[in-house]
């Protein structure tokens, strides 16, 4: 059964930027929520010392929680072989980050394609990507680790959006690359802003699927999605991008995590969320383990059946 995990989606800029919150008190307060584990990402570390990392580490334990998500953004879609493998070397830098951790498995990093800039087009990106990926796989081995690429929208701090947005690019990757390090992070917001729809991505991906990020995003009243493809090229989120509680807004949940335990998904769910604070989140963190019950309960409860 899938197990419950949290990132700070609402505290990045004061985790990352502003340095107003730290990694340990973030810890803290994600013990509140009633998860079982916690994705970190890069900027959220004040240091690399091992004193310091020691130090997370424990704290994470000492809530009884553990680390088996790392949300890592590579960039492979430069046109300079050496900042590619430049990005390379750093992901397999997040691999160590995450294996330090210890989580019990499966324990997922995820991988991106990178930005889609203008003029790489898409079969000079799709090479580039899969070979940047595969260089990465025998590192992910050793350390016990699965590569979980997202359908992905932008990372906070890019300009422009994910080169493999679209499920066709997508699929040229996730699903040629054959490897049981290798599999799909699934979030179904970034499904709709890609103007598709997250039950049929699933549907394509769902059994290479092995992480999930859980959000319910919209977009702001008078505002339309076609909006958002006009401003997407600037740093950042766009304005009219809002994240939502889980299970309130334009996602079927019951349709998602009913095909995800019909394909025998045991990974973990990260919740993205917590836009209007940590209540808001602890109801998503409420809604997911519902859910999560009800429908591997079912599954449990026809097994054997003819």
């Amino acid at each position: 059964m899938p197990r419950i995990a949290a990132f700070p989606k609402c505290y990045m800029d004061r985790l990352c930027v502003e340095r107003s919150l730290t990694l340990l008190e973030w810890i803290d307060m994600a013990a509140t929520l009633g998860v079982q584990g916690l994705e970190f990402y890069p900027g959220f570390f004040a240091s690399t010392d091992r004193a310091y990392m020691d130090q997370v580490a424990a704290r994470v334990r000492a809530h009884g929680m553990a680390v088996p998500m790392y949300c890592y953004s590579p960039d492979f879609t430069q046109a300079d072989p050496a900042a590619r493998a430049a990005e390379v070397e750093r992901q397999k830098a997040a691999i160590d980050t995450l294996a330090f951790f210890d989580a019990p498995a499966p324990r997922t990093c995820r991988v991106l394609s990178g930005q889609r800039r203008p003029g790489v087009d898409v079969e000079t990106g799709v090479a580039w990507v899969r070979e940047c990926i595969e260089a990465c796989l025998p590192h992910a081995e050793r350390r016990g680790v699965i590569l979980a690429m997202e359908n992905h929208y932008k990372d906070n701090f890019w300009t422009h959006p994910e080169f493999a947005q679209h499920l066709d690019v997508f699929r040229r990757i996730a699903l040629q690359i054959d490897s049981p390090w290798f599999g799909v992070n699934y979030d179904p917001s970034n499904a709709i802003l890609a103007g598709e729809d997250p039950l049929e991505v699933l549907a394509a991906v769902k059994h290479r699927v092995v992480s999930m990020h859980a959000s319910d995003r919209y977009i702001l009243p008078g505002h339309t999605v076609e909006e958002l493809r006009g401003i997407e090229d600037s740093v950042g989120y766009a304005a009219i991008l809002r994240h939502g509680e889980i299970g309130k807004g334009m996602n079927d949940y019951d349709a998602i995590l009913s095909t995800l335990a019909a394909e025998g998904f045991d990974g973990w769910i990260s919740i993205e969320d917590g836009m209007n604070g940590l209540d808001e989140m602890r109801r998503s963190a409420a809604f997911l383990r519902e859910r999560v019950a009800r429908h591997w309960g079912q599954r449990a409860g026809t097994a054997g059946q003819p």
